[in-house]
């Protein structure tokens, strides 16, 4: 009478000749007999065919898929995702590692409702004064922190200085670089991928004073995708860029020897970028929908990597 003819516990009450905290004592009861089961669909349904074979053929310790049609915008179901994976293995303890732009944005706004953690949230990049203030490193540290009641350490300087002089005395500060060690020695590290060819990042490239001459050499380098402003080709391997010596963040290498390595990312224009930091042992989970994962598996066949001497 409840759950299929839609009848109110009065009425349930009344045909029963009982009370309705006796109904719905009785139907708390049929929950916990199994007697009804009450099952959601979540609209972040993920798709464990796609998590499988990115597991198998690209060597990843987990993989989450977002199962969406290709209509709807996935940052936000792939948010959900990243949210979910964050309160199964985020412990107490823990120094998490984040990197900017807008897909971890919609971690941060998934994050609403999310456990409170006894851990310490670190950037991994600058802050980024030319974008959006919601997709900067500082604002989504704090974001971060926020929801899920942690502790956090900023990088109180841009992404990217004038100079590499400028840089390096900007390391000097004990701030800086104690924030930027503990980066380098999070649990844990989170990030999206960016394409230098669209995107963010693209507009990010093109807001950076650089000469005529730097910005022809960035669109002939063969960067497929960055991770903290640090840019690597197709094989993985870091391109060095006019702005390499400039970008305070964290750096390839540094990324490798963090144990959890998280990529996030949505939309079928992400498999060259995927696939490139891959190839390159930067991250060894990866959160994405099933547009970019079936790219980066069609890529991985059709690319494969050039056979050493």
């Amino acid at each position: 009478m409840y759950f299929i003819e839609e009848r109110s516990q009065d009425d349930i009450a009344a045909v029963l000749q009982t009370t309705r905290s006796n109904v719905s004592r009785m139907l708390k009861q049929a929950r916990e007999l199994g007697i009804v089961r009450i099952k959601i669909d979540h609209p972040s349904k993920r798709d464990e065919r796609l998590e499988q074979a990115l597991q198998e053929r690209m060597g990843l310790s987990d993989a989450r898929v977002l199962a969406i049609d290709p209509g709807p915008d996935p940052l936000p179901g792939v948010g959900r995702l990243t949210a979910g994976w964050l309160h199964d293995h985020l412990r107490d303890g823990n120094v998490l590692g984040l990197g900017w732009g807008a897909t971890l944005q919609a971690v941060a706004a998934a994050l609403e409702d999310a456990p409170q953690r006894d851990i310490e949230i670190v950037q991994l990049i600058g802050g980024l004064s030319t974008i959006a203030s919601a997709s900067t490193g500082q604002e989504l540290a704090r974001r971060f922190a926020e929801r899920l009641g942690a502790r956090n350490r900023y990088l109180h300087a841009p992404a990217v200085f004038a100079s590499a002089e400028r840089l390096r005395a900007m390391l000097a500060e004990p701030s800086i670089s104690s924030t930027l060690n503990a980066a380098r020695a999070a649990d844990i590290a989170l990030f999206g991928l960016g394409d230098p060819r669209r995107g963010s990042v693209a507009a990010w490239i093109q807001e950076l004073d650089l000469s005529e001459a730097e910005r022809r050499l960035f669109s002939t380098l063969g960067a497929v995708g960055d991770v903290c402003g640090r840019f690597y080709d197709l094989a993985g391997t870091e391109v060095r860029t006019p702005i390499t010596d400039r970008v305070l963040s964290v750096d390839l290498d540094d990324l490798r020897r963090i144990p959890i390595t998280v990529a996030v990312a949505a939309g079928r224009s992400k498999g060259s970028s995927i696939l490139g930091a891959l190839r390159g042992r930067l991250i060894n989970v990866l959160i994405c929908d099933e547009q970019a994962a079936r790219a980066v598996l069609e890529l991985g066949l059709d690319r494969q990597p050039p056979v050493e001497p």
